[in-house]
């Protein structure tokens, strides 16, 4: 991967961190994810006016992006409902790159060098291990099944969103119209859901985060969705979620968790798949 793509992307896992660690110690995950797509939308209205739009031969995956994303959220709140987040997160979050990475190497033609390959693996094993041996719960069937659903979900939107920014010449016009959309079709994904009052929630409970997340979540996914059209998409979605990563020591110096054997095991094997990207 080139050093300048390598590098932006891994300052934007560090910004990706400090968002997720909001949402980590948020005592109710659905009003902080809400808070999180919520206040996705005014950069995305702001770029929307002064970024040209996207090139009409987008529009189709700009509808597969926002549909996808609703299946995301869909699997990702029921997650929460079913397990812990110690648990659901990393399992979710891990599966996406491999997901992906699957899908292009079967569906889509793309060649990986076994390098490269071996890479991804490392981190996603890396990253799914802190939520396959995390806390057992009474329903652990529900939620290994809806965390590789939600991963799932990520790596398809991933390509999606991959080839669509590609397609549509401005990569940012195309998350900004993706997700102002997603954000506005996300209340009927919380009613289906049977949250409420989870607006009033979010401006009492999670005003940083919608500020402050919702910003971080945004500009990250912009500079996420760029390095798709500069380097192989499985690469930019592995190495994005090194995040976890950069969690884990946030944790341990500002929030006073402890690294654990499990989480020692966990960083080997992101750094190793971090190095193997990076050197060939």
């Amino acid at each position: 991967m080139d050093s300048t793509v390598f590098f932006i992307i891994l300052f934007a896992t560090i910004m990706h961190a400090i968002w997720n660690a909001m949402v980590k110690h948020h005592p109710d995950k659905a009003v902080a994810v809400a808070a999180i797509i919520l206040g996705q939308i005014p950069l995305s209205v702001i770029c929307i006016l002064y970024f040209p739009l996207p090139v009409k031969e987008s529009i189709p995956f700009i509808i597969a992006s926002v549909l996808t994303h609703q299946g995301y959220q869909w699997y990702m709140l029921n997650s929460y409902r079913v397990g812990d987040y110690t648990n659901v997160y990393p399992i979710f979050r891990g599966f996406g790159p491999l997901f992906a990475t699957l899908v292009s190497i079967i569906f889509l033609g793309v060649v990986l060098k076994l390098t490269s390959l071996i890479s991804i693996i490392l981190i996603s094993f890396g990253i799914i291990f802190l939520g396959f041996f995390g806390t057992k719960n009474k329903n652990q069937f529900d939620v290994i099944k809806y965390s590789l659903l939600t991963g799932s979900f990520i790596g398809v939107y991933s390509l999606i969103d991959g080839y669509g920014a590609r397609i549509s010449e401005s990569a940012i016009s195309f998350v900004s119209f993706s997700f102002l959309l997603s954000a506005l079709i996300f209340p009927l994904v919380l009613k289906l859901n049977n949250y409420e009052n989870i607006y009033s929630k979010v401006f009492k409970d999670a005003k940083l985060i919608f500020w402050v997340g919702g910003t971080l979540s945004f500009i990250i996914y912009i500079i996420v969705v760029w390095g798709f059209t500069k380097a192989p998409i499985p690469l930019v979605a592995a190495l994005r979620e090194t995040s976890i990563f950069f969690s884990i020591f946030i944790g341990y110096f500002f929030l006073k968790e402890q690294i654990t054997s499990k989480k020692i095991i966990s960083i080997f094997l992101i750094v190793l798949g971090v190095i193997g990207i990076k050197l060939f």
